[in-house]
């Protein structure tokens, strides 16, 4: 067997993976499009492709039948307030362990690593305690808390790799026209570091949304749920007869995020190859 015939092996093999994973991908999401098209209710008399299509269960969502709007507003409050705190306190955290020299930081930036490896069901019940001893427990303000404090390790660690690959010259030139650290944070540092920082604001605008098992254990009241947890609820009791509209508000979820990302898309290919350059 030749080289030549050796590549079009190859190059099979890989479009073969590649076509295997887009069926896995796409044929639930496709499934999920059908069924929100479906007249009726049911999981089981739904089909991939309707018959009669029909947009009567996003209108039902619009209604005020539905708590939808109220899940979407809370779930947006989250991601918004979650993505743009995450945004200032990850620059900030990464900016002083990119440029300061202090004591511990080595160790600090180990045990930011450390905590990487523990997942985060760890914490739910000393989470859960916390909060109801500040009285946070079952409000958006509780929950967008917890979702900054468990952003920072990760998204410092990623940031400040980012921050070391800025020229320290710079720095050094800014002082000399005198200004401060946080001049020179704010000016040089901060419109630098646009790629990754839109990767962190992305990142963490998605989580809130998606995330389905930290809100259900914060939150308790229904005029508090977001959209993961009221979906849920919505159809925890009549799985099958409202399968069909939990399906048309999961692909309204998507509608932020696309919207979010094509905004941000320019920055977030050079902000993920160039965060980890560096460490």
């Amino acid at each position: 067997m030749n080289q030549k015939q050796k590549s079009k092996i190859e190059v099979t093999l890989i479009y073969l993976v590649i076509l295997i994973t887009s069926i896995i991908i796409f044929y639930p999401l496709v499934w999920t499009i059908g069924m929100s098209l479906n007249q009726s209710t049911s999981l089981y008399s739904s089909s991939i492709i309707p018959e009669n299509f029909s947009l009567e269960h996003y209108k039902w969502l619009f209604s005020e039948e539905s708590d939808y709007l109220l899940w979407y507003k809370n779930s947006l409050i989250v991601s918004i307030s979650v993505a743009f705190g995450s945004v200032i306190i990850t620059s900030l955290v990464a900016y002083a362990f990119s440029r300061y020299q202090f004591a511990g930081k080595k160790n600090a930036l180990y045990i930011f690593l450390l905590l990487q490896m523990f997942p985060v069901m760890m914490a739910m019940v000393a989470l859960y305690i916390f909060l109801n001893m500040i009285g946070l427990l079952d409000s958006l303000t509780g929950l967008i808390l917890v979702y900054l404090g468990g952003q920072i390790p990760f998204n410092a660690w990623l940031v400040k790799g980012y921050f070391d690959t800025i020229p320290r010259e710079l720095d050094e030139a800014a002082k000399i026209d005198g200004a401060g650290h946080l001049r020179v944070f704010w000016s040089i540092m901060l419109p630098l570091a646009k790629p990754i920082l839109a990767v962190v604001a992305l990142f963490n605008f998605m989580m809130p949304l998606f995330d389905f098992l930290l809100p259900s254990i914060v939150l308790s009241s229904q005029d508090n749920y977001t959209l993961a947890v009221g979906l849920f609820n919505f159809i925890n009791d009549r799985f099958a007869n409202n399968f069909t509209r939990f399906a048309a508000g999961s692909i309204l979820i998507a509608v932020p995020v696309a919207t979010v990302y094509l905004f941000l898309q320019r920055y977030l290919i050079s902000g993920l190859t160039a965060g980890g350059t560096k460490g």
